[in-house]
């Protein structure tokens, strides 16, 4: 596997835009670039978080489907992903065949009784361990959970996911980032 490379951090246009937000989100070491380690430290990360072990089913298609990600997202191979092919890169598309089934797969590493929602302590969990702050967590769950009845559903999660990723409205995005 080739090693990252060494480059100037890269600082987007404006910082403020979802896609930078969430580039910064996914650069959990903060050297300015996206690599394959910081990409999955986030697995891991909720992996640890859900108490999860190594040959759990959910960790095996986290970092299963982690992979097929990764390797959409680092088409050249050189183990990094720079903001710039990130946002050349993330769509509509992409998320709908590539980061849906990824995102989905952290999601279910949260959902404690496999039930297709996350109470509050689980959705602060999962966020955290993807690197958000608890505050903001708990704001974006606010956000989703409508209908007060304490729980966020799989598909609201990813749809508002979807949504700030493409430029769409999304509170729980808007809360988180």
């Amino acid at each position: 596997m080739p090693l990252p490379r060494t480059e100037p951090r890269t600082v987007p246009a404006d910082p403020a835009t979802p896609k930078a937000r969430i580039y910064a989100m996914l650069d959990t070491d903060g050297d300015g670039v996206a690599s394959r380690h910081d990409y999955f430290v986030r697995i891991e990360r909720a992996q640890r978080a859900t108490g999860r072990g190594d040959d759990d089913p959910l960790v095996i298609a986290a970092r299963a489907t982690g992979e097929r990600a990764w390797a959409a997202m680092d088409a050249n191979g050189d183990g990094v992903m720079t903001y710039e092919e990130y946002v050349a890169w993330v769509d509509a598309e992409k998320f709908d065949t590539v980061c849906r089934y990824a995102l989905g797969a952290l999601f279910d590493l949260a959902d404690a009784d496999q039930d297709g929602a996350l109470d509050r302590s689980q959705f602060t969990t999962l966020r955290q361990a993807l690197g958000n702050r608890p505050d903001h967590a708990d704001a974006a769950f606010d956000a989703l959970d409508r209908d007060g009845d304490g729980r966020v559903g799989r598909q609201e999660y990813l749809a508002s996911i979807r949504a700030y990723v493409t430029g769409d409205d999304s509170p729980m995005g808007d809360a988180l980032y």
